[in-house]
């Protein structure tokens, strides 16, 4: 449990130091951004666990046609691929951002980061694989997923570099990046469901199959409502393509139509909910500088342990990378008692009060 030296404000404060401080958060704000953002992330990987039944429950039924291409080919492949392993890693991974785990159980905290890595990596080439076609498949959404594994990927390597080498507060920051990225899913599904509605009866339009459109709605409701269909029927143009409009109620809704609105939200959706996260992420990690250089003179410290050359900057840092300033270890607790500027960093730390946990490194939130 973390010790905290601080009384309690008030009693509710009081009260939820008892909640979040086994659970190894120090800080009150760490806690309520952990619930938030890591409880969505699990109750979203949650809801959707029954997915897993692909043939029973994802595609038991036509829905809104998506079906239609993820039953075959290499579609078919690469959404069951992406849902059998980004599942179980989007679960997993909300347990490695509880400062207890990687405190007392750190075998526990790598075993369990190994697993997620492998998961992703197989998640993200399954969700390429499946991009072809997903919600209409349109070039805007395409190259979203396309970016948004890269980065993840990207973020995912960097991360396990970093802590390869010691390198604490870069982990943690590519760590919080790649996953941040990733849950721009969640916020996606909101602005999609708001972005359809507003688009829904308007005079928005996209071109669909009449297959995908038989395979929705059925034949008899197919030739009703898109009558250019009967070459497709009479195989004349097994590829035929009408023009489908948005429609999420009132006269002419179907599921094709409601699948058209949804199609025509998830490219837009997806680029704002990425841009949304990709800016609060490094918002919150440009304020909380203090975690970030606490980690850093922890690194300092093991990579010294460790043998390594140039501790403090053993791994993809600025200073070794660019042409950033080189970094000190600012904390007394991990420079030698014998160094010269022993004296003047421990009066350095008494001006900015310290560490608060009473040493200059140990994990502490991490968040």
């Amino acid at each position: 449990m973390v010790k905290v030296t601080r009384p309690p404000a008030n009693a509710f404060v009081a009260t939820a130091r008892k909640l979040y401080n086994p659970l190894g958060f120090s800080k009150g704000y760490n806690f309520i951004l952990f619930f938030i953002l890591a409880g969505a992330l699990m109750g979203f990987t949650l809801a959707r666990l029954q997915y897993l039944d692909y043939y029973g429950i994802f595609c038991g039924s036509p829905g809104i046609g998506e079906c239609y291409f993820f039953t075959k080919g290499i579609e078919e492949i690469g959404l069951l691929m992406h849902l059998a392993t980004i599942l179980p890693a989007g679960f997993l991974v909300c347990f490695q951002f509880v400062p207890a785990i990687r405190h007392k159980a750190i075998m526990v905290h790598r075993i369990n980061g190994y697993l997620i890595l492998a998961l992703s990596a197989v998640s993200t080439v399954g969700a390429w694989m499946a991009a072809r076609h997903a919600f209409g498949g349109s070039l805007e959404t395409q190259m979203g997923i396309g970016l948004v594994g890269i980065l993840f990927v990207v973020c995912m390597t960097l991360g396990y570099i970093n802590i390869k080498r010691l390198q604490l507060e870069q982990h943690r920051a590519w760590m919080m990046r790649g996953w941040v990225y990733a849950s721009c899913i969640i916020t996606l599904r909101l602005i999609m469901s708001i972005m359809a509605t507003i688009i829904a009866g308007k005079d928005y339009y996209t071109a669909k199959q009449c297959a995908q459109i038989d395979y929705t709605i059925g034949k008899n409701q197919t030739l009703t409502n898109y009558p250019d269909c009967d070459v497709f029927y009479s195989g004349e143009d097994l590829n035929k393509h009408v023009l489908v409009q948005a429609l999420m109620g009132g006269k002419g809704t179907t599921a094709i139509t409601v699948g058209t609105a949804l199609g025509l939200s998830f490219g837009p959706a997806m680029w704002l909910a990425f841009a949304m996260h990709a800016i609060g992420v490094e918002v919150y990690l440009h304020l909380t500088p203090f975690e970030a250089e606490r980690l850093r003179n922890v690194s300092y410290q093991r990579q010294q342990e460790a043998g390594m050359r140039n501790p403090g900057r053993a791994g993809l840092t600025a200073d070794r990378l660019g042409d950033a300033a080189v970094w000190k270890p600012t904390s007394y607790a991990v420079v030698p008692a014998h160094d010269e500027r022993h004296e003047e960093v421990e009066e350095l730390d008494r001006l900015r009060g310290g560490s608060e946990n009473g040493s200059g490194y140990g994990y502490g939130d991490g968040n």
